[in-house]
C-alpha cells in the first residue's frame, strides 16, 4: 500500500540549461553561460560502478580545504546507501537540482539539492511483513537509479516490487509491467543492493534488481537478479540457485520453488556492466556450488545484458578452489562485486577485475574468460597470487577504480571496517598483472569514490578527502553520524552523504 506526501514549496533554481546528447548518454548537460553540469545517475556513478567521477571540475586538491557544510536535514528514516542526483529537473516550482534517496523503511525521498527541502516522497513500507515471518520488520539497503532519458527514477519497495516515478512530480507510473515484481518473498528475500541501469551495445537499456537474504542467512531465499527492459517492461529472472528455472520462486511448500537456498546477490552495486565484453557480472554469497543442479554459490558469473545465460546456466563463471570452505565458514565471495580495472597495452589480460570477499582476500580475474577454461561451471582460474586485504577486514564495500592522469597508472581503493588502502596495478615483463600496495591507513569507511582528483570516503563520525596517490588526509569533517553502508557522491562542486542517524549532509565550496 502506498503512502504519499508531496511538498512542492521548495525554493526553485531557475537556470537556463540545455540538455545535450543522445537519450542513452546524458550524464552531462551544458549551461548556456558556459561550463558543464552533470548527473550522478546510480550508485558509484556509472554502469561499471567504478566510483570514478570523471566529470567533476569544481572541487580539486587546491580548494578541497574550503569545503564547508551547506545544510543537514533529517530524512524519514536511514538511507543506508547512496543518493542519485539529477540536474535541472522541471517541477511545479520550477527547475531544480534533485537528490533521490531510498530509506530502510521503503521511502523514496526527493530533495532539493540546493537547500535540503523535501520536494516529494512516497513509501512502500514493511506493512505486515516480518523478517523470516518472525518479529522484526523487513527493511532495505537499496539505492535508487535514474532512467537514461532522465525522466524517471526507480526505487525498491518493501512490497517486493521496484517502482517507477516521474522525477519532477513523483507521479508513479503504473501499467506496462510497472510496478515490476522483484520477489514474492520480501519477508525472506532482501533488497540489499543498489538498483543499476545499463545500456547495451545495441542501445537497449535495462534496470537490474538483485535480491539476497537477511542477516543470519535464514529462511527460504534464493539469490537472483531481475532484469527489466526499460522500453518494453518485459523482465527476465536469473536465479543463482536452480538457474534453469527463470521464474520468481514462492515460499515452500508452494510451487515453483527450489530445493537449494542462499547464494545471495547482495554486494553494494548488485551487478556490474562491462561495455567491453557487453555482459553483466555479479558475485554470490555463501551457498552450494553445483553447476549440474544450477547452483552458483560463492561464484562470480556473467550474463548477457538482458539477463539470459547459456543452457540453463550463466554465460561464464569463476569459483574459487576453496568454495566448499567459504560456504561452510560463511565467508561470502560476493560480499563485494567485481571492480573493473583499466589495463595498459602491455597487459596480457584486457578485461581485468578485482574481487574482494569476507575471507579478507583480493583476487584478480579475467572477465573475458573467468575460469580460464572458456565456459561456466569450472573451478579456479584466478590470475596470479591471491593477496590479503592490506589493512585487514572483511570487504563489505565496493572498491573505487581510478586512472592517474599524470602517468596513466591504474589504481584500486579499498575501504573496510579496519582501514583504507590504495593499490596500484603492476604489469610484469611477461604481461602478468598484479596489485601492489602503495599506502594504507586506519581510516575505516564505506565504499570510497574518486572525484576531482581526490579520494572521498565516509567513516564513523568522519567525512574525509585524501590524496589518492599517497593517502594523505587533505580535509575532514567530524560532525556526521556513524556509517554502515552509506557512501558519498560528488556532483557539480557539492558533496553529499547520509548516515546512521538518518541525516543527509551537504557540503560545498
Amino acid at each position: 500500500m502506498s503512502r504519499q506526501v508531496i511538498n512542492l514549496s521548495a525554493i526553485s533554481l531557475v537556470l537556463p540549461w540545455l540538455v545535450l546528447g543522445s537519450p542513452v548518454l546524458k550524464h552531462t548537460t551544458k549551461q548556456s553561460g558556459g561550463g558543464a553540469v552533470y548527473n550522478w545517475l546510480q550508485f558509484d556513478f556509472d554502469p561499471e560502478h567504478s566510483g570514478n567521477d570523471t566529470k567533476e571540475t569544481k572541487i580539486s586538491i587546491g580548494n578541497v580545504d574550503k569545503l564547508h557544510r551547506l545544510y543537514r536535514v533529517l530524512l524519514p528514516d536511514v538511507a543506508d546507501g547512496a543518493p542519485a542526483y539529477l540536474s535541472h529537473v522541471e517541477t511545479a516550482s520550477g527547475p531544480m537540482n534533485l537528490l533521490f534517496l531510498t530509506t530502510r523503511d521503503g521511502y523514496v525521498v526527493t530533495i532539493d539539492a540546493s537547500n535540503g527541502k523535501t520536494v516529494w516522497q512516497h513509501q512502500y513500507g514493511p506493512e505486515h511483513y516480518r523478517i523470516n515471518n518472525g518479529f522484526q520488520p523487513i527493511y532495505t539497503t537499496s539505492s535508487p537509479a535514474i532512467d537514461p532519458d532522465l525522466k524517471y527514477v526507480y526505487s525498491y519497495g518493501l512490497d517486493g516490487y521496484v517502482h517507477k516515478y516521474k522525477a519532477g512530480s513523483g507521479e508513479e507510473i503504473k501499467g506496462g509491467g510497472w510496478p515490476e515484481l522483484c520477489t514474492t518473498k520480501p519477508f525472506n528475500e532482501k533488497g540489499s543492493s543498489a538498483l543499476a541501469v545499463a545500456t547495451d551495445a545495441h542501445g537497449i537499456s535495462y534496470l537490474y534488481v538483485t535480491n539476497g537474504g537477511y542477516l543470519g542467512d535464514r529462511g527460504d531465499y534464493q539469490g537472483h537478479v531481475t532484469v527489466i527492459n526499460l522500453s518494453t517492461g518485459v523482465q527476465h529472472v536469473f536465479n543463482a540457485d536452480c538457474s534453469h528455472e527463470t521464474v520468481h520462486f514462492v515460499e515452500r511448500p508452494g510451487k515453483p520453488d527450489c530445493t537449494s537456498v542462499q547464494s545471495a546477490i547482495w554486494a553494494r552495486p548488485g551487478i556490474i556492466y562491462d561495455p567491453t565484453t557487453d555482459k553483466i557480472y555479479m558475485a554470490t554469497g555463501n551457498g552450494r556450488f553445483d553447476p549440474h543442479h544450477g547452483d552458483w554459490g560463492d561464484s562470480i558469473f556473467s550474463l548477457y545484458p538482458d539477463g539470459t545465460g547459456v543452457n540453463g546456466g550463466p554465460v561464464d563463471s569463476y569459483t574459487p578452489m576453496n568454495h566448499t570452505f567459504l560456504n561452510r565458514a560463511d565467508l561470502d565471495l560476493g560480499s563485494s562485486a567485481p571492480a573493473i580495472i583499466p589495463t595498459p597495452e602491455n597487459c596480457n589480460v584486457r578485461d581485468l577485475a578485482v574481487q574482494g570477499g569476507k575471507d579478507q582476500k583480493l583476487r584478480l580475474v579475467n572477465l573475458s574468460d573467468l575460469s580460464g577454461k572458456g565456459k561456466a561451471g569450472n573451478v579456479g582460474g584466478d590470475i596470479g597470487r591471491i593477496i590479503d586485504v592490506p589493512q585487514g577486514g572483511m570487504v563489505f564495500t565496493q572498491p573505487a577504480v581510478w586512472v592517474n592522469p599524470r602517468d596513466h597508472s591504474s589504481w584500486v581503493f579499498l575501504a573496510t571496517y579496519s582501514g583504507l588502502s590504495g593499490l596500484k596495478l603492476y604489469i610484469s615483463s611477461n604481461g602478468t598483472p598484479s596489485l601492489r600496495v602503495m599506502w594504507k591507513n586506519n581510516y575505516e569507511g564505506s565504499s570510497p569514490i574518486v572525484a576531482g582528483g581526490l579520494l572521498f570516503v565516509a567513516g564513523n563520525n568522519a567525512m574525509r578527502a585524501l590524496d589518492p596517490t599517497t593517502g594523505k588526509l587533505l580535509w575532514r569533517d567530524p560532525t556526521i553520524g556513524k556509517v554502515h553502508w552509506e557512501s558519498p557522491i560528488v556532483d557539480n562542486g557539492d558533496l553529499f552523504i547520509t548516515d546512521e542517524s538518518g541525516h543527509l549532509t551537504a557540503y560545498g565550496l
